[in-house]
C-alpha cells in the first residue's frame, strides 16, 4: 500500500517535473541566435556593425510575428578579434543551446570557431569573413554573404594596373589571415599583369609605432601604398605617412570601411582607394530599413545590412525547412535557393559561398566588389563615395 504522505510526494513530484517540462517547452519555443564579433578591441567599430545589424533585423522580424510563430531570442559574444576569444564565444554558445550564428568578422577568427560550431551542429553565416579557407573545408554548416580575397584582390590588382601603370607600387600588410591573404591576392593579381611592387612589408597590427615602416616607404618612394588589414592599424599607418612627409595615397579592402578610418588617419586619408561590395544604403528598396538605424542614432555601414540580411536568409531558410534544425536549414541553403534580401536577391553555390549570379538588384547583376574613394560629403565629413 503507498501511504498518503508518499502520494503527496509523488503528486508534487509529477507537477514539479510538469512545470519543468513546461518551461523547457517554452524555452524551446524561442529560437536562439548569436552574433559573434570584435565588440571591444581595435576592430570594435565592425563589432558594432555586426551585432546594430542583427539586432534590428530580429527586432523587425519579431515584431512581425517572429519565425513559424517563434520569436528570436538574441545573444551577443564579443571574441575580441583573437582566436581564443572567438573558440570561447563559440563553445559559450554551444553551451547555451544557440544553434544558429551570426559571425564572426575576422577570418582568423571565424576558422576555428566554425569548427566549433560544426562539432555541435550550430548553422553559421559571416557577413564579412573573407579568405577563401572559410568555404573550401567542406563543412555543411558554413556559409557567407560577402565575397572573397581572391575576388576582391583580383579586382584590386586589376585595378592597380590599370591606373598606377608604370608606377612604384608598395605593399603592406598586417600579418593576420585576412589582411595578408588579402594583400598577397592583391600582389599576385597585379603582379600577372606587369607591376612588381617595390616594398612587400609585414607588420604587427596592434603596434602604434610605424618609424620604421615609414622610413622604409621613403626609401622606396612609392606612387601607391596597398595596405592589406583593417581600419584601425592602417589609419595610424597613413597618419604616420602623412606627419613624415610620404605623400603616396593609399589603396585597401573592406577592412577600411568604417569612417572610424578617417577619425584614426586625419584629413591625409583624402584621396585613399577601397575596394568593397556595392553599398546597400543606396538601394531605394531599403529606405525605410536604414532610417530605422539611423533613428536609433546608428549609421548602418559596410557589414550592417550584410548582418541584417543574414538573418533575413535564416527566417526564410528555416521556413522552407519547415524546421529549426541548422542541418535542415543549411541543405535549404545548399539547394541554390534564392533569398531576397537588403543586399539584393542572393543564393549559395555548394561551398556556402554566393553563387555567380552574385547580387541581383531588381534583376540587375551587381558586380561582387566595386571601387571607392574617401573624400568629404556633402557634410563636409570625409568618407567613402563609390568612385565615378
Amino acid at each position: 500500500m503507498i501511504h498518503a504522505r508518499t502520494q503527496v510526494l509523488g503528486l508534487g513530484l509529477a507537477l514539479a517535473l510538469a512545470g519543468g517540462l513546461a518551461a523547457t517547452g517554452a524555452a524551446q519555443a524561442q529560437i536562439r541566435m548569436g552574433v559573434g564579433g570584435p565588440m571591444t578591441g581595435g576592430s570594435a567599430a565592425f563589432g558594432a556593425q555586426l551585432k546594430q545589424g542583427v539586432e534590428q533585423a530580429v527586432q523587425d522580424i519579431n515584431a512581425a510575428g517572429g519565425i513559424m510563430g517563434q520569436k528570436i531570442e538574441l545573444s551577443a559574444g564579443d571574441d575580441r578579434g583573437d582566436p581564443k576569444e572567438g573558440v570561447s564565444v563559440a563553445n559559450k554558445f554551444a553551451a547555451d543551446g544557440i544553434k544558429f550564428v551570426v559571425g564572426h568578422f575576422n577570418s582568423g577568427v571565424t576558422m576555428p570557431a566554425s569548427e566549433v560550431y560544426q562539432d555541435n551542429g550550430m548553422l553559421a553565416i559571416t557577413p564579412a569573413a573573407t579568405n577563401p579557407k572559410i568555404t573550401e573545408r567542406k563543412m555543411w554548416n558554413m556559409f557567407r554573404v560577402c565575397g572573397r580575397d581572391d575576388q576582391q584582390g583580383g579586382m584590386a590588382g586589376a585595378i592597380i594596373a590599370d591606373k598606377f601603370k608604370g608606377k612604384r607600387v608598395a605593399v603592406v600588410h598586417d600579418k593576420t589571415t585576412y589582411g595578408q591573404g588579402l594583400a598577397d591576392e592583391t600582389r599576385k593579381a597585379m603582379n600577372a599583369k606587369g607591376i612588381k611592387e617595390v616594398l612587400y612589408e609585414g607588420v604587427n597590427k596592434d603596434d602604434k609605432d610605424f618609424t620604421a615602416l615609414v622610413s622604409k616607404l621613403k626609401a622606396a618612394n612609392p606612387d601607391l601604398v596597398y595596405w592589406g588589414g583593417l581600419h584601425d592599424t592602417g589609419g595610424l599607418i597613413l597618419r604616420q605617412m602623412r606627419d613624415q612627409g610620404v605623400k603616396a595615397p593609399l589603396m585597401g579592402g573592406d577592412g577600411l570601411a568604417d569612417d572610424e578610418f578617417a577619425s584614426i588617419a586625419g584629413p591625409g586619408a583624402e584621396g585613399t582607394l577601397m575596394t568593397f561590395s556595392p553599398d546597400p544604403r543606396t538601394n531605394p528598396k531599403n529606405k525605410a530599413i536604414v532610417e530605422a538605424f539611423r533613428k536609433r542614432g546608428f549609421e548602418p555601414q559596410a557589414y550592417t545590412l550584410y548582418s541584417y540580411a543574414i538573418v533575413q536568409i535564416m527566417k526564410a531558410a528555416i521556413e522552407e525547412a519547415k524546421s529549426t534544425d541548422p542541418k535542415k536549414v543549411a541543405a535549404v541553403l545548399a539547394t541554390g535557393k534564392p533569398f531576397d534580401t537588403v543586399l539584393g536577391t542572393l543564393a549559395f553555390d555548394k561551398k556556402g559561398d554566393i553563387s555567380n549570379d552574385g547580387y541581383l538588384v531588381d534583376g540587375k547583376k551587381k558586380d561582387r566588389y566595386v571601387l571607392y574613394v574617401w573624400k568629404k560629403g556633402p557634410d563636409g565629413k570625409l568618407s567613402y563615395f563609390e568612385a565615378e
